[in-house]
């Protein structure tokens, strides 16, 4: 498997957890419970990391393509 590859699994492992901490948190509070502090602060390290495999993932094409032109002439 290449780096791309491992940065789309990432990312969609990521996107995956990340919702589910958000849905959890959604459904304790309509549960009418409310989570200690610290539990509002879980899905922010997920988050940065989307972030981080994103902007990878959204870089990746000009990337490509920016060194195929400057490569072919």
């Amino acid at each position: 498997m290449n780096w791309n590859t491992w940065f789309r699994q990432i990312h969609r492992w990521l996107s995956i957890i990340f919702t589910l901490i958000v849905a959890a948190i959604f459904a304790t509070l309509g549960l009418g419970k409310q989570p200690a502090q610290w539990v509002y602060f879980l899905p922010l390290l997920p988050l940065a990391l989307l972030l981080l495999t994103g902007l990878y993932l959204f870089a990746l094409p000009y990337a490509t393509k920016w060194r195929g032109s400057t490569i072919g002439g």
